[in-house]
């Protein structure tokens, strides 16, 4: 009986094994072809490649409007979520510390990205701001508008955890006894309290943001040529040059990735105080 119930737990994690195994296998595969396509010479009528090479890798190092884009996809990014953690950070706050009859109007307001498909809200954008007194159709500018709407559910998911994981209510009440005054309390004691938070929020929302298309290339397209759209130009130029780009790309968001789940990981600092009234950290 005991050799049975010990049997049935190694045949789930043997089931489970393969499983994982299955998927990664369907989902690296690809990349792994795309990978030995950008450093194949020749490649036609065999299991793997004739000839390898990293020619593909330095010409796309040594193109300056790989560059360019790669610069232009980087500076969006970094302007949405700055703009974003400007602005929601602070009304998350507040909203669900002082005025909380708010807070499923907000939670309502920022889930509303997921319903409305990039197509649609590209076309709508468009006829919106092609015409004064806002035309800024194709600029940059309602590029980073839209990806600031984009990114709304997963900044205020992140942000408003925190704020319940440290008891931001009680925090504030003793900053306050204190004599901290509330915008020093948020900015001294909040915010350096939900920063793990925020900054998987952050990286999170840099890496939906570096990895759009549809609104990219419908929104300002060549006028503003990010590294998406110099990716989606290049698939009709040169196959070795377009995958040696997809892998990079994938390197980048890779990268984002892990630094999301290794600070999402990490576990939270908690003050516990002695009994000689001093506070140790746990």
């Amino acid at each position: 009986m005991a050799a049975n119930l010990e049997r049935k737990p190694a045949a789930g994690r043997i089931w489970h094994g393969l499983v994982a195994a299955v998927v990664l296998v369907f989902l690296l595969l690809p990349l792994l072809v795309t990978f030995l396509f950008s450093i194949s010479t020749v490649w036609q009528d065999t299991v793997l490649p004739e000839g390898y090479t990293l020619d593909s890798y330095v010409r796309l190092f040594t193109d300056q409007r790989f560059l360019d884009a790669l610069g232009r996809s980087f500076l969006v990014a970094v302007l949405t979520v700055a703009l974003s953690l400007i602005v929601m950070v602070p009304t998350i706050f507040i909203v669900s510390l002082y005025v909380p009859s708010l807070e499923k109007w907000l939670q309502t307001v920022v889930l509303m990205p997921f319903a409305l498909p990039g197509v649609v809200s590209a076309v709508g954008l468009i006829k919106l701001y092609s015409n004064p007194p806002f035309a800024i159709s194709g600029t940059i500018w309602i590029l980073i508008g839209a990806y600031f709407i984009i990114i709304l559910p997963y900044v205020y998911q992140s942000t408003r955890n925190s704020l319940r994981a440290v008891n931001a209510a009680e925090l504030m009440e003793a900053a306050e006894v204190l004599g901290a005054g509330k915008a020093a309390a948020f900015l001294c004691v909040i915010l350096p309290n939900i920063l793990p938070g925020v900054i998987v929020a952050s990286l999170l929302s840099f890496s939906i943001v570096f990895g759009e298309f549809v609104l990219a290339n419908m929104l300002v397209g060549g006028s503003y040529e990010v590294v998406q759209v110099y990716l989606y130009h290049m698939m009709g130029v040169d196959g070795h040059l377009s995958s040696a780009t997809i892998v990079t790309f994938f390197a980048f968001v890779l990268i984002l990735y892990v630094l999301v789940l290794k600070i999402g990981n990490r576990k939270p600092r908690t003050a516990l105080p002695s009994e000689g009234g001093k506070e140790e950290t746990a």
